[in-house]
């Protein structure tokens, strides 16, 4: 298959944390006649209650095993996974330009909670603990970053931004716990304040040791392109590089 992981991690060896798992097993919800993307179906992956980390490893124009790894959280507003659209088909862009890209199939859905991206928190921190330590890969990844589509570009920017793990050690791993190298937010969700767009939701500190980002969003977004903006102006203000 075009878009086929190499291989697929869980990254809970038990469990995951304690949140409110789906009775139903995992599906693809999409329906005929739903609306499409760039002329074709979108798979929208829901009933997540196994996260897994689905890797795509790259090389170098050497043919050296990359040093750089992405974890890409794709969106779906807390509810479902966008699964082709912002996950596999941009791993596979990332390994064709030699980076080794790593899609995580984070827990959804977590809609209904208060604070519907800790569990999506937890799944992206464990899963950097992994790639840190040296379970995902067998070459040694030096720099690992995040990238995040809307609702997953929330978790993202929120993980970047936190101040250490958001759950109690489970094993070794856990020893590897650090925050990402850099961070890439595409068209992120819900992180301008709905009273006022220039201040941060509450849970979002921006330091002078936050890492870089990028972003990328489309000023008429209907989702609100301050997000981006105040984000960015954030950064901006602690001295963070970003673009």
């Amino acid at each position: 298959m075009l878009n086929a992981a190499d291989r697929v991690v869980r990254i809970w060896p038990n469990e995951p944390p304690p949140w409110d798992a789906p009775v139903e097993p995992e599906f693809d919800q999409t329906q005929p006649g739903d609306r499409e993307q760039a002329g074709g179906r979108v798979t929208r992956l829901t009933n997540v209650s196994t996260p897994e980390l689905h890797v795509y490893p790259a090389t170098d124009s050497a043919g050296n095993p990359s040093q750089t790894a992405v974890i890409i959280c794709p969106g779906g507003g807390f509810n479902i996974l966008a699964w082709d659209l912002e996950g596999t088909e941009i791993a596979t862009q990332f390994r064709n330009g030699g980076v080794t890209a790593m899609v995580l199939k984070y827990r959804v859905p977590t809609r209904k909670r208060d604070d519907p991206w800790t569990p999506v928190i937890q799944d992206i921190q464990r899963s950097m603990a992994l790639v840190r330590s040296g379970e995902i890969t067998q070459s040694e990844i030096k720099t690992v970053g995040l990238l995040g589509f809307s609702a997953g570009g929330n978790a993202v920017a929120r993980t970047a931004t936190s101040t250490g793990p958001t759950y109690s050690p489970i094993d070794q791993v856990d020893q590897s716990h650090l925050p990402p190298d850099f961070a890439c937010l595409v068209y992120p969700a819900w992180l301008s304040d709905e009273d006022d767009p220039f201040r941060l939701r509450e849970g979002i500190d921006v330091t002078e040791k936050t890492c870089p980002m990028f972003f990328a969003h489309a000023e008429d977004d209907p989702h609100f392109v301050m997000n981006s903006v105040t984000m960015f102006t954030h950064l901006h203000q602690a001295g963070v590089p970003s673009a």
